[in-house]
Order: C-alpha cells, then sequence, then structure tokens
C-alpha cells in the first residue's frame, strides 16, 4: 500500500500522457482561454461590484456575467476534449478528479444565473449576488487548477535533475 507522500510524489502524466499532452492543439487552446476567462471574470467581477456598490451599469453587469458564462462553457467543452485526448476520457480522469468535480459546481452556478436571468427569477441584485456566489467557485476551481499543474511542473523538474543526477554517476 501506498503512503501519501509516495501517492503524491505520482507524476501527473504518464510518458504517454505527456507526449500527447505537449503534441495536441487542445493543450494551446486551453492555455489561451484560461487567461483570457481570467479577464472576462476579473472585468465581470468588477462591473459587478459597481452595480452592487452604486446601481450604476446594471446592463453591462448582467451582460458581462453571460459573457463570462459562456467563456466558462467554451473552456470546459475544450478542456474536456483535452482531457479525451490526452487522458482517454472526457472527464474525471483520475489525474483531475477533485479539479472536474468541483468545475460541476461551478457550471451550476453559472447555469443557475442564465435560468434565472431568462426567467426572471430573481431580482437584479439576487442575479448580482448569484453571480459573485458563482465567481468564487470559480475562484477556488481555477486555484484548484493551478496549484496542481504548478505541482505537476514541480514534479517534472525533479524528474529531470533526477534522470541527470543518474546520467551523471
Amino acid at each position: 500500500m501506498q503512503s501519501i507522500h509516495e501517492t503524491n510524489q505520482r507524476p501527473l502524466y504518464t510518458p504517454e500522457q505527456r507526449k500527447r499532452r505537449d503534441a495536441s492543439v487542445w493543450t494551446l487552446v486551453q492555455g489561451v482561454l484560461a487567461p483570457v476567462q481570467f479577464f472576462v471574470f476579473l472585468l465581470s467581477l468588477g462591473l459587478v461590484l459597481r452595480y452592487l456598490a452604486s446601481g450604476e451599469g446594471q446592463d453591462l453587469a448582467l451582460t458581462s456575467v453571460v459573457v463570462k458564462t459562456f467563456a466558462l462553457y467554451v473552456i470546459m467543452l475544450t478542456g474536456c476534449i483535452w482531457e479525451k485526448v490526452v487522458f482517454d476520457c472526457y472527464l474525471f480522469a483520475p489525474a483531475f478528479y477533485w479539479e472536474d468535480l468541483f468545475s460541476m459546481l461551478v457550471l451550476a452556478f453559472h447555469t443557475a444565473y442564465l435560468v434565472a436571468l431568462f426567467t426572471g427569477g430573481l431580482s437584479t441584485q439576487g442575479l448580482m449576488y448569484l453571480a459573485l456566489a458563482a465567481y468564487a467557485t470559480y475562484v477556488v476551481n481555477a486555484a484548484q487548477f493551478i496549484l496542481k499543474l504548478r505541482a505537476a511542473r514541480l514534479g517534472q523538474t525533479r524528474q529531470t535533475a533526477a534522470g541527470h543526477s543518474k546520467v551523471a554517476a
């Protein structure tokens, strides 16, 4: 049985998965979409907070959340394709299970916003608070992915260094 330390040392990608990741156009797509989505999030967050603080810019704030939600759907769809290429499953690959699971909560909040907006189910202020809840889940999920990919990069650096020291010996 593996210890927690040994489990945490397991590489994020097998050598074959790393090759597929590096060769896939979807890796570049994800690399471009992630910061674009984050910029849209920051802009929308500012507009939502401005509306809540001053009551100004209602339509712009409401629309910005729709644009942010669309960006989320695009990155989730392309992320599923990337996961299929790299791990041979569209979602819940063991390497990204918890991130994918939390992504479902992020999608649920953003979709609830759209449903409430288009059905008139919430007041404008209620929509803004729902958007903030959706954005809070998005920030947690983005942090999950950043930490996972950073740990993978550090692990790859350690593996490369270990390989070089074996060759030198």
